[in-house]
Parts: C-alpha cells; sequence; structure tokens
C-alpha cells in the first residue's frame, strides 16, 4: 500500500466517508516565483481555494473535464499527501474573461494585471510544449475547491 493509499484511507475512516468514494487522482500546486511549499501553504490556509487549467490540456489528452463533487489528494514537492480537496465548481471561461474576483481566489496575485501577467506567460510555455497557441480567447478550465481534510 503507498502512501497516498494509506492517507485517502485515513481520510475515509477520520471524516465517516463511504468506503466507496473513489479518489480522482492528486493533485501538486507549482506556480512561478514560488518556491517550497509556499502555495501548499495558500491552500492549507484557504487563501487558495481556485486554480485554472488551460482547456487544451484536457482536449489534447482527451480528458474528461473535472466534475463538481471529485476528490484529490494535494501533494507537495517530495509526493507527501498533504489534504484532501473536493472540487466545489467547473466552468470554461476565455482568458480575456476572467475577472479579479476569480483570479483573486487562486491567493497567488496582487491584482488582476499581475495574474493575467503570470498566467499567460504559464499558457505560452505549456502551448509551446504541448502544441498550442496563446490567444486572449483561449479557454481555461476555472475549478474551486475547499480542503475537506487536512
Amino acid at each position: 500500500m503507498t502512501e497516498l493509499d494509506e492517507y485517502w484511507n485515513k481520510f475515509l475512516a477520520e471524516t465517516g466517508r463511504n468506503s466507496e468514494d473513489k479518489c480522482a487522482g492528486d493533485l501538486f500546486f507549482e506556480a512561478k516565483g514560488f518556491v517550497g511549499a509556499e502555495l501548499i501553504t495558500l491552500v492549507l490556509t484557504d487563501k487558495k481555494t481556485a486554480f485554472f487549467t488551460s482547456w487544451s490540456t484536457y482536449a489534447i489528452d482527451q480528458e474528461p473535464l473535472p466534475v463538481s463533487g471529485e476528490l484529490y489528494i494535494v501533494v507537495d514537492k517530495a509526493n507527501t499527501p498533504r489534504c484532501v480537496i473536493e472540487i466545489q465548481s467547473v466552468n470554461v471561461v476565455p482568458f480575456n474573461e476572467v475577472t479579479w474576483e476569480m483570479a483573486q481566489q487562486e491567493g497567488e496575485d496582487e491584482n488582476l494585471g499581475a495574474w493575467r501577467e503570470r498566467q499567460q506567460e504559464y499558457l505560452e510555455d505549456e502551448g509551446a510544449v504541448l502544441g498550442f497557441e496563446f490567444s486572449p480567447d483561449i479557454k481555461l478550465v476555472f475549478q474551486t475547491f475547499k480542503v475537506v481534510f487536512k
């Protein structure tokens, strides 16, 4: 049994959830300019309650979009489980229609301009690797979540 399996079983036992509940996977939060456990700390202190992913990554990999209610184990850089989150909502939104209220939920930037600059750079880098082009109306998958176990 892996450390992630043990953590999942502990989560199920301590929260009284149904043993049939499945883990949708593990997530590692990483962002340019953040080091060590800074993003994990934002998650654990409820300052980060959302994240964006390019829609293209799902389309290229032919993966279904996440859905509300899915549970994920958040891991740190050492792949150590730190918490379990539950997806609250999933919406597809064009990059140029992201509001400050949405971006602010990521907990990483001081204003919408800083968020757009950081996110565009990330999307351009990701697109160069995966084979898509950044455009102002590129589709993003906006996911909100809550920590349900630490």
